[in-house]
């Protein structure tokens, strides 16, 4: 991590806070809720100022932020002081709890909805700059089951074992929460305006030398070696870059797939030079026959020019993407494929931000910029999505609260409710103490 890496980071997190923020905010004061203070950040106030009734705050530390409506909660939010045994009838009319369900239901779900917002305007600015990224096949193996079933350069993948593919990333997700191994792919796919179908067994006898990495047009990263097998009985490891194979250079990832689709892998051995920590090593390794079940084509990074309506469908693709990939987080984290430890918070994305910026500030500011974008989006929409996980002190919990009011007519009291939402916090703040330092030991491993 270095200073602007930390300072990017701050600029995204206030961004993503914000935006919830003012969500909760505007739909407060289109409902007549009282907002009795706006901040950005945490802690004491930097700065601040007062229009109407509401008091405008930014504070020192750089995450988090509030939206402290009157009569909110068992605290009675901001600067409202409420004895333990207060009633409806004490409350300012002004008060979230004297609002209707309906009115106090939309200021709570407003803040992850304008989450879900600023993903796909950001998405929109992604696609502006780059293009959108159909699902289009750019490369079929030959001799593989997809060539054999009639797959060709061109198609558009559309779903895959009923797993809907809307943009190219939608693979990425696809490889993390499902496999093959059964030895059957089902593929849908449009060719000249027709939809089509095909099934054939994936699986394949393939050299593989067990390492991992994005074709792109950033550094050469391994982003995955595979214990066992030759590379990492080599020592290769996970986060290398590669530099040269048997003295090509290689500069990017783009490359690095060129090389092999020229250079197949049969048996041979190959010289790795490699970076590692800002030194340079190389290791001979040979490759190995392995089974494995692939889909046998490539349609994750085309990108073409897009028009003003295919920016924003685009866009809303790129944030439905971001939607998609925290489930796939969760049912990785459910079925046991990920544990807590590999949970992030705030230091772990940093972290994350300055490693991308790390690997691209060589292609230059626009690349980082994209980057950036495309980190944003997924923390936009990953804090839209776990605000609304049903837990106290999330708007989630409390949306649930008010759902069960709507269909019940029966109201939770203030009292139960402030307990539970405190509760409820405190165990979130020990998750969140956990992740941090979880975070902060993986920086020195």
């Amino acid at each position: 991590m270095n200073f602007t890496s930390i300072l990017i980071a701050i600029v995204i997190f206030s961004l993503l806070v914000f935006f919830h923020e003012l969500g909760h905010f505007l739909a407060a004061k289109a409902c007549g809720i009282g907002v009795v203070e706006f901040s950005i950040g945490m802690g004491p106030r930097l700065f601040s100022f007062k229009k109407g009734e509401t008091r405008y705050s930014l504070k020192a530390i750089p995450f988090g932020g509030s939206c402290a409506m009157v009569g909110e909660d068992a605290a009675g939010g901001g600067e409202i002081e409420r004895p333990e045994d207060i009633t409806l009838d004490d409350l300012p009319d002004n008060s979230f709890q004297k609002k209707s369900v309906w009115a106090r239901m939309i200021t709570v779900a407003a803040g992850p909805l304008f989450n879900f917002i600023l993903a796909m305007i950001l998405g929109i600015i992604m696609v502006a700059c780059i293009g959108t990224n159909p699902p289009k096949v750019t490369y079929v193996a030959p001799g593989s089951g997809a060539e054999d079933a009639g797959i060709r350069e061109g198609d558009t993948i559309t779903s895959v074992n009923g797993y809907h593919i809307s943009i190219g990333y939608d693979f990425v997700l696809f490889g993390l929460t499902n496999d093959l191994s059964d030895g059957n792919a089902e593929v849908s796919f449009i060719r000249d305006g027709k939809e089509h179908t095909v099934s054939y067994d994936p699986s394949s006898q393939v050299y593989r030398t067990g390492i991992s990495y994005t074709a792109d047009e950033n550094k050469a990263v391994l982003s995955e070696v595979t214990e066992g097998l030759p590379a990492y009985n080599a020592g290769l490891r996970a986060g290398d870059v590669i530099t040269a194979v048997d003295g090509v250079a290689i500069s990017s990832g783009k490359e690095l797939g060129k090389y092999f689709s020229e250079h197949p892998m049969s048996g041979q051995t190959v010289r790795f030079t490699y970076e590692r920590n800002g030194k340079s090593a190389s290791a001979d390794v040979a490759s190995e026959l392995v089974t494995v079940y692939e889909l046998g084509f490539s349609a994750v990074y085309y990108r073409e020019k897009a028009t003003f309506l295919t920016a924003i469908s685009g866009g809303f693709h790129e944030m439905t993407y971001g939607i998609k990939a925290v489930f796939s987080s969760l049912k990785m984290l459910f079925t046991g494929a990920a544990g807590i430890n590999d949970l992030s918070g705030p230091v772990g994305i940093v972290s994350a931000i300055g490693k991308t910026i790390d690997q691209t500030k060589s292609d230059g500011a626009f690349y980082v910029f994209v980057n950036m974008l495309n980190i944003s989006i997924l923390l936009s929409a990953n804090l839209g999505i776990v605000n609304l996980f049903p837990l106290p002190a999330l708007d989630g919990g409390r949306l649930i609260a008010l759902i069960f009011e709507a269909i019940t007519r029966k109201r939770m009291s203030m009292k139960v409710e402030g307990a539970i939402n405190m509760a409820g916090f405190a165990v979130l703040m020990a998750l969140m103490v956990y992740i941090l330092v979880n975070d902060i030991i993986k920086l020195f491993i």
